[in-house]
């Protein structure tokens, strides 16, 4: 893997990070890095890619000068110390009010003046705490990665949300310029090229019907996880040559899939769990397929052939299924909220994909974080091979 060295900080400019969404499951994401940034404190992927939760945790770590190391050291720290009202509001006035204003417009037939209700809760603290930690400005820009787009220390961060106007699946990238990345048009999906804000964060990560979406210079966006096709492909049109995907999704056994997870009528609570899975479909095991059969093709053509690359890809996934874990933690719930999430059934369910979506507690998140790093930890071996293959080839052969 070619290396760049600058002011002390070895940039793997070939490398991308691709974490994928989930809410507050993107704890496990941070277990995983925390695993790799322990085991390679001074790696940098050149190219970093996110949605939802990944989309934050993305802009987390391009927005930070120092090591890989010290950057995920913060990063778990903050996830670490997370609870739900750091994230939106829960107290009962704010949730009965929401509650209200849905209930009012339901029965109020659209009638001018009627009540508006944008989400089921307030994302306003999300904010606060985004721009805070991102050390953005007054307008939300974020001139951390700007800088270290100029100290060739980063190649390229791109945040991809879902336009509610337009239904497509738009791709913002901030690349360092010079670096010759390209933009890219493509069936229901697109990219656009500028400086990223917060309000991109936000917009990427705006879980639909919970959270409110955002405006984005005059359109409005929701959740990038919607009905992403290809999660793997903003990385590889800008460059990427290996890539590490983070997945949040638990890859269930066909036992596993066939056993129900409620007993008679479904509540609420299970059906937008299924709803959830069904919009945030998990395209990355058909999208590495297809990866895979590409590869294949072109290690077979000639080295004349122009235009084509071999691409490598470690996918890692959790060893758990989230949603079931989340069901240990309700009780830990604030009262108003875990008051609203029983209403909806969340006792009923086995496994509470939606409930896992909103955890944002501490003891979850931890958890999730131990989960995260001790799966990678499980997979140091294929890890250690795919950043250094010569290494594990000359171990290999001495083996034998």
């Amino acid at each position: 893997m070619p290396l760049r060295r600058t002011a002390g900080r070895v940039t793997n400019p070939d490398l991308a990070l691709v974490l994928t969404g989930g809410g507050a499951r993107g704890a496990y994401q941070v277990g995983v890095l925390r695993y790799l940034a322990s085991r390679y404190p001074d790696l940098s992927p050149g190219i970093l890619t996110g949605v939802s939760a990944g989309g934050i945790i993305a802009t987390h770590l391009a927005s930070r000068e120092g090591t890989f190391g010290a950057s995920v050291a913060e990063l778990t720290a903050l996830w670490r110390d997370l609870h739900m009202p750091d994230v939106f509001r829960v107290n009962p006035l704010n949730l009965g009010s929401s509650v209200a204003q849905w209930g009012l417009r339901l029965v109020g037939g659209g009638v001018p003046g009627s009540a508006r209700a944008r989400s089921l809760v307030d994302t306003a603290p999300l904010r606060e705490l985004l721009m805070q930690t991102l050390g953005a400005t007054s307008g939300g820009e974020i001139p951390a990665i700007a800088r270290r787009l100029h100290a060739r220390t980063l190649d390229a961060l791109a945040l991809t949300a879902s336009s509610y106007s337009t239904g497509q699946s738009v791709t913002w990238v901030q690349n360092r310029e010079g670096c010759g990345l390209l933009t890219w048009e493509q069936p229901h999906r697109t990219s656009v090229a500028g400086s990223l804000r917060v309000d991109h964060v936000l917009a990427s990560s705006a879980l639909p019907f919970f959270f409110p979406a955002i405006e984005v210079d005059g359109a409005w966006y929701g959740d990038g996880g919607i009905r992403l096709a290809a999660p793997l492909s903003p990385a590889i049109h800008l460059g990427a040559r290996r890539i590490i995907a983070v997945s949040t999704r638990y890859p269930r056994t066909r036992r596993e899939a066939d056993r129900p997870a409620v007993q008679g009528y479904p509540p609420p609570a299970q059906v937008a769990g299924v709803l959830l899975n069904a919009i945030f479909l998990d395209m990355l095991d058909a999208d590495a397929l297809q990866l895979e059969r590409i590869n294949a093709l072109i290690d077979r053509l000639p080295a004349s052939a122009g235009g084509l690359r071999h691409v490598d890809l470690l996918v890692l996934r959790p060893s758990r299924d989230l949603g079931r874990l989340a069901n240990e933690f309700e009780v830990d719930l604030p009262r108003g909220f875990r008051f609203l999430v029983r209403g909806l059934g969340s006792r009923e369910t086995r496994s509470n994909d939606m409930l896992s979506l909103l955890m944002f507690q501490p003891e979850y998140l931890a958890r999730l974080i131990e989960l995260g790093e001790a799966d990678a930890r499980a997979r140091a071996a294929d890890i250690d091979a795919f950043l250094h293959p010569a290494h594990a080839l000359s171990a290999a052969a001495g083996a034998r």
